[in-house]
């Protein structure tokens, strides 16, 4: 099928992935993305794997060019801030846009089209035509829904799926390394850490700076918040100054500050206090409702759902930028190897159904603690969910946690 031309909806990391992978292989792709401009201002920090590295060694991507932050282990605190358990594990973090960049620069810039609200598509004699709502078409023989987990692609094709809130958020900030005391960098900044408090839980590492810089005092410190929130109290989040509601979250610019207020409250209130400033200094604070999207199927004739879009799993688990980059190989390859694209799709869907499953399950087991408003999660002991496993199982791939028995 070399020389066939697809269509891509969503140009973030799983998009990228698809277009880059795709053109390798002798296709012709074209990427429709909402933004206007390029989404390196957009992500936070990731957790990185060996799988995700090789996946940029096939794209040509020099190790260490993406950045990342070089950590031994995981480390785990109660509500007190005192050390209860250390894992040891090598691993790098880093800022998610120094990812996406690595992807954006090798992608031909004049298929990657910014401002491109995909709006519909129509199938005739085996070729898709894609819409757009400023009035240009493209045409297609396969069309990839790259579109998050809001996917207008899958809107389409499985309308009946729709994201699923799990009853907590995610808050979310950077703090500048030079901003920080020197007693939070000496004691904190380092770890990799999982904070353990009432009903919820905080993930804390160090990512390069804004520039991909790497060196001491350069650097940022990321933190991750979970936090129960019911209904009416995401409704509220979700509502700006003006009255206006937004369904899956809110633009960070357009969050009321007292909110933000709230936020900081809260962790003068439940945080231990070695931890306060990666709250307290952040330069910004962001809010992610954490959401569930499963699925029984992710190819549908010739049209097939990549990351988000098939799958979201809750951000426990770390693997949203490997998954799509995953699912993008796994397609592309399906479509170099097979004799057709209905062969393609269903050897892609057998590949990675499974897959995508197990993320959303493994991701939900994590998150049940906070989910049903227990106190710790040891409350449950059904749940398997010992601080030593949690900080062993969390932010890795779950064939990780089968290959190792835990």
């Amino acid at each position: 099928m070399h020389g066939k031309r697809a269509v891509i909806v969503g140009g973030s990391v799983g998009g990228l992935f698809a277009g880059n992978f795709l053109v390798r292989r002798g296709w012709e792709v074209d990427i429709l993305e909402v933004a206007p401009e390029n989404l390196a201002s957009r992500g936070q920090g990731i957790a990185r794997h060996a799988e995700l590295e090789e996946l940029l060694d096939q794209l040509d991507v020099p190790r260490g060019m993406s950045g990342g932050i070089d950590v031994t282990g995981r480390t785990a605190f109660d509500r007190t801030g005192a050390i209860i358990s250390t894992f040891e594990l090598d691993q790098q973090l880093c800022a998610w846009n120094q990812v996406y960049l690595s992807l954006f620069e090798r992608f031909p810039r004049q298929h990657y089209h910014g401002a491109h609200v995909f709006s519909g598509f129509e199938t005739s004699s085996e070729k898709t035509t894609v819409h757009t709502t400023n009035g240009r078409s493209f045409e297609a023989d396969v069309v990839i829904g790259a579109d998050g987990f809001r996917s207008g692609v899958r809107q389409i094709v499985a309308p009946d799926i729709q994201p699923e809130y799990a009853g907590y958020v995610a808050w979310r900030g950077v703090s500048q390394e030079a901003n920080l005391s020197e007693t939070f960098r000496r004691n904190i900044f380092s770890h990799y850490a999982f904070l353990f408090m009432s009903g919820s839980q905080l993930i804390g590492y160090p990512i390069d700076g804004a520039d991909g810089s790497q060196d001491p005092g350069e650097r940022r410190y990321t933190y991750l918040w979970y936090h129960p929130a019911s209904d009416a109290l995401l409704a509220d989040i979700l509502t700006d100054a003006s009255g206006k509601t937004y369904e899956y979250g809110i633009p960070p610019h357009l969050m009321r500050p007292e909110h933000v207020e709230t936020v900081r409250e809260n962790a003068r209130q439940q945080m231990p206090e070695n931890f306060h400033e990666a709250v307290m200094r952040a330069d910004s604070t962001t809010v992610q409702p954490i959401y569930d999207v499963d699925n029984d199927h992710i190819a549908f004739g010739n049209v097939a759902l990549i990351g988000d879009a098939a799958f979201v799993a809750r951000p426990h688990v770390g693997v949203g930028v490997l998954k799509a980059g995953q699912d993008a190989l796994a397609l592309a390859d399906a479509l170099a190897e097979c004799d057709s694209i209905p062969e393609a799709m269903s050897r892609y869907e057998s590949e990675r159904l499974p897959a995508g499953k197990r993320a959303v399950e493994h991701a939900r087991n994590l998150g049940a603690f906070i989910q049903r408003r227990l106190d710790s999660p040891m409350d449950d002991p059904s749940l398997n969910l010992p601080p030593e496993r949690v900080i062993r199982v969390s932010g890795r791939p779950v064939e990780h946690m089968i290959e190792q028995g835990l």
